[in-house]
């Protein structure tokens, strides 16, 4: 417990110091304390204020009514617990990440804002903000992700036949064109719950149930009561289709009305109550712009230079302008070998499909037209677009968009079930009246 030993020897070493008999009460400054122990280390009360009034601010902004103060604290703590448990996991499974790691995320969280990094900090600071802090809660966040991609998301794992039969299901599915936007709480219980727990914890889904129908506000519950890992974003799940929810869902939102509530839905986790807050339709075909397009690769070496490269490609498009065959010119000098064989082709290409750089020069480009030499991290390339169309991908979109639900799907059970395996192992002492 190396902070709580921290902890110990300033106070062991303020209270034997001589130059504290000189110091009247009134100047005294109250230490930082321990509020709780997990595992192995320790929560402070600085840590749990710094959070709630990152939260407040979050809840304020979204315009969402907040809770009262000892629910708010309980339910942060609740968070900060989580985040300690999953953070000493990390370093037991040796995940580090490194300053460069941090501040590329930090670089593009303040290029999305429209900001500098440099300014980005100042606007932190503004807001009151300490831009250490802010730096280490990203790299806790970064961390956290790689423990759940390495330990969860990664094993899970969507079969040819689970895509078919999820595809079957939809054609006979009440709603399977709908999009639900949802919202979410549970009254959690702990893994091994005895019958006076599960009990309990049914009580109190019902009373919260009935103050949601009587006019409660949906989102300042959520905050308030939920132990969803969504609660202190006012328990919103937000649009789904019906594969892309949780299976517990699937067959209840499409029954509901817009603005209405479910009856308590019982899982291992604890008791659900969802709200279905509006619907859209989403039944269309998919129509994607498709170009047929071939080129010719050059890479550059310790031979040659970018310029004797892009001289090189200069006198090929001169000679295929002239009229000499580009698909024999492809095979005989090309780079990439795989398409070089069919004559330099690349076959129907999707947008997305191809390097940004590519993508961007081949756009360009009118049916029967030649690129100028560009180059991309492969090489250097010259492309021709023989010929555009509009595709109806309909059903590999279908597929695609099958397996990602899926995926979701078995994701967040499975991140869930593993959270509360983690919660239910872990040693945590509350150092205070919750």
């Amino acid at each position: 417990m190396n902070k709580l030993l921290h902890l110990i020897y300033i106070i062991a070493f303020l209270l034997t110091s001589p130059a504290l008999a000189t110091v009247s009460p009134k100047q005294i400054v109250e230490l930082d304390y321990v509020i709780a122990i997990v595992n192995n280390d320790v929560l402070t009360h600085s840590e749990l204020e710094d959070r709630i009034q990152m939260i407040v601010k979050q809840l304020q902004e979204k315009k969402t009514k907040l809770p009262a103060r000892d629910v708010l604290q309980s339910q942060i703590l609740e968070q900060l617990i989580m985040e300690k448990i999953q953070l000493q996991r990390a370093q037991k499974v040796g995940i580090r990440v490194n300053d460069e790691t941090v501040n590329r995320v930090l670089a593009n969280i303040a290029s999305s804002n429209g900001l500098t990094l440099e300014k980005f900090r100042d606007i932190l600071q503004k807001d009151g903000i300490d831009y250490e802090d802010f730096r280490e809660n990203i790299r806790n966040e970064i961390t956290i992700k790689q423990l759940r991609q390495r330990r969860v998301e990664n094993r899970v794992n969507v079969s040819p036949q689970e895509i078919d039969n999820y595809l079957a299901s939809q054609k006979n599915r009440k709603g399977n064109d709908e999009e639900y936007n949802l919202g979410h709480i549970l009254i959690s219980l702990p893994e091994t719950a005895n019958a006076e727990q599960i009990q309990k914890a049914k009580q109190k889904a019902e009373q919260v149930l009935n103050k949601l129908r009587n006019g409660a506000d949906f989102q300042q519950m959520a905050v308030a009561v939920s132990g969803g890992q969504l609660a202190l974003k006012g328990g919103q799940i937000g649009w789904r289709k019906t594969a892309q929810m949780p299976t517990l869902f699937a067959d209840i939102a499409p029954q509901m009305k817009v603005g209405t509530y479910s009856d308590l839905i019982r899982s291992a986790s604890g008791f659900h109550i969802i709200k279905l807050q509006d619907k859209r339709s989403d039944s269309k075909r998919h129509i994607i712009e498709q170009t047929l397009a071939r080129h010719i690769l050059i890479r550059t070496n310790e031979l040659r230079s970018n310029s004797e490269v892009e001289q090189r490609l200069k006198l090929l498009r001169e000679r295929i302008i002239r009229g000499e065959d580009f698909s024999i010119l492809a095979r005989n000098h090309s780079d990439d070998k795989a398409s070089a064989a069919d004559g330099g082709s690349l076959g129907w290409v999707s947008t997305g499909m191809m390097v940004k750089r590519f993508e961007e020069q081949m756009n360009k480009l009118k049916p029967g037209e030649v690129s100028q030499p560009f180059a991309s991290r492969y090489g250097w390339h010259i492309v021709q677009v023989m010929s555009r169309r509009k595709h109806d991908n309909t059903k590999d979109y279908q597929r695609l968009q099958a397996r990602n639900n899926i995926s979701q799907r078995k994701t967040e059970e499975a991140v869930e079930n593993w959270l509360r395996r983690l919660r239910s192992e872990a040693y945590v002492e509350y150092r205070f009246n919750q």
